[in-house]
């Protein structure tokens, strides 16, 4: 290649003679090593449950509240975490979500992406300590207190979730 030739020329004509990776539709399609390739995160083993509590949300006084259950046990990380092999802490963590039509579809949404690894991560906090925490869909994690405490109310939170959710591949 010459000076006067951009770079972006040889990858474009690395492209066009079908030597740079594969398109969107072959990866979505094609099997890699042996397995399909799926959407998914970086999100330790847990489990996620939830009960309906007869009490309603601020904002949604005549609806009961769904409670996610989400726990993860100790364990060790692996290659898709910050520092594989060392060890990180457990956690449990609820989330609400009103008992009504609207956070039904959200629950199953929720429920989706924990499946596929996308609502947590274990990150390194201030203290260098290796924490699970959130991903980059928001939970309400508390019942009251108002958005600035990630709870109720919150009249736009299942409308941004599920395009949360749906910008994520979750529908």
């Amino acid at each position: 290649m010459g000076s006067n030739q951009s770079s972006d020329k040889l990858h474009c004509n690395r492209y066009l003679n079908g030597q740079g990776p594969p398109s969107l539709v072959q990866q979505a399609t094609e099997e890699v090593n042996g397995k399909f390739r799926e959407l998914s995160g970086c999100q330790p083993d847990g489990q996620m449950t939830y009960a309906v509590l007869h009490k309603g949300l601020p904002g949604f006084p005549d609806d009961s509240t769904l409670e996610l259950n989400f726990s993860f046990p100790d364990g060790k990380q692996t290659e898709k975490h910050p520092h594989p092999g060392q060890h990180y802490a457990g956690r449990q963590l609820n989330a609400y979500l009103p008992d009504n039509h609207e956070g039904r579809k959200v629950l199953i949404l929720v429920e989706k992406a924990f499946n596929q690894g996308l609502l947590f991560r274990i990150a390194t906090n201030k203290d260098g300590e290796d924490v699970i925490t959130t991903a980059s869909i928001p939970l309400k994690t508390q019942p009251e207190g108002g958005t600035t405490v990630d709870g109720y109310p919150d009249s736009d939170y299942l409308k941004t979730v599920r395009k949360l959710l749906k910008d994520n591949g979750i529908k």
